[in-house]
């Protein structure tokens, strides 16, 4: 028997709500996409005919108040997510939101008390995707003792820029459209916290170095103000520290690693869609790959987690508001820090 039908409109209709949340969704019995409300008429008219969906609207708001949706899912960049995430809950709509939960922390912050002023609604972000297939089995290392006291650790993500220098300013480097975020700096920290306790403290030194850009909306030459470079130290409760090193201007960049270092081993994860993970005890002499348990792997199924909430089946797991309340708390305290040169911050 098919369950109730639920009616979903699409504020924003991005690559990865095209690539990923539009046809998963549409595959879920009784779950029909009904409106959707891209950046103008015409590519909601293109996203419509390409998906089969009845109805456009020419401004977001249209969807999110339509007598017509149960739920809307919202792929617009940051600048959009707290607004649009608001006036959601507020015409009883369930709500799932692209990552980079907001601009800032105090816009997550208000999105976390929308929520809870409406816990009849569900409510989840788009979760760091990385290491979906390995976490169980991280926390299990860490919790079975194979690592002994985790004493640090370091993750490193490079790849090259977005953009040449001088060219189109991409809207991840765009502060008016994504605010406080940077780079990878909150998807590492959300998976990071999947295994290991929340920081504490944060220090951080950045440089733009594809400082130079063309803002597409004016078509005039701007200053680009969000780093493509960030080194970040930190210390986690329970006396744990780390460090992330992240560029985008890298050339010849090898895989992005995280690796986690204690008294009785070490674990490497290859932080990466379905990466590998290594792991070597103080009496081997190399790091070996860990076969993952079957019964431990884990996999993409944000879409269908979403409907089963909504339906009473299960509760959200990846990603609350409450994480990404604390993912853009730690995302503004390395910001500040590296605004201030690197002068610490707590979370």
């Amino acid at each position: 028997m098919v369950a109730e039908k639920i009616r979903i409109g699409i504020i924003g209709a991005g690559q990865n709500t095209r690539k990923t949340h539009i046809p998963k969704l549409q595959a879920i019995p009784g779950v029909e996409v009904v409106e959707v409300a891209n950046r103008s008429t015409t590519s909601s008219q293109k996203v419509a005919e390409e998906f089969g969906i009845r109805q456009i609207r020419s401004n977001w708001k249209e969807v999110a108040t339509s007598d017509a949706v149960d739920a809307v899912v919202i792929g617009t960049w940051p600048y959009l997510h707290c607004e649009a995430s608001c006036t959601a809950l507020e015409a009883g709509k369930h709500v799932l939101c692209e990552a980079r939960m907001a601009m800032n922390a105090d816009e997550a912050g208000r999105m976390l008390e929308s929520s809870r002023s409406h816990p009849d609604l569900v409510t989840q972000l788009v979760p760091a995707p990385f290491t979906l297939r390995v976490d169980q089995t991280i926390r299990s290392c860490i919790a079975d003792g194979q690592l002994g006291d985790v004493l640090h650790f370091q993750a490193e993500y490079q790849s090259a820029s977005l953009s040449s220098l001088g060219g189109t300013l991409h809207w991840r480097r765009n502060k008016k459209y994504s605010g406080e975020n940077a780079m990878v700096l909150g998807i590492l920290y959300e998976s990071l916290r999947r295994w290991l306790p929340p920081a504490e403290r944060v220090s951080a030194i950045g440089y733009v170095f594809n400082n130079r850009a063309i803002d597409p909306d004016t078509g005039k030459p701007v200053a680009v103000e969000i780093p493509d470079y960030l080194s970040v130290q930190m210390r986690l409760n329970g006396g744990i520290y780390g460090s992330f090193l992240i560029s985008e201007t890298g050339l010849h960049t090898g895989s992005p690693t995280v690796k986690i270092f204690g008294t009785e081993g070490t674990l490497q994860i290859e932080f990466v869609p379905d990466g590998k993970l290594w792991y070597g005890s103080k009496t081997n002499g190399e790091l070996k790959e860990l076969k993952i348990d079957p019964k431990e792997t884990g996999r993409w199924r944000v879409e269908e987690e979403f409907i089963n909430a909504i339906r009473g089946e299960a509760k959200v797991r990846l990603t609350t508001f409450e994480t990404g309340v604390e993912y853009m708390r730690f995302t503004q305290a390395v910001m500040g820090s590296y605004r201030a040169e690197g002068e610490p911050r707590k979370t």
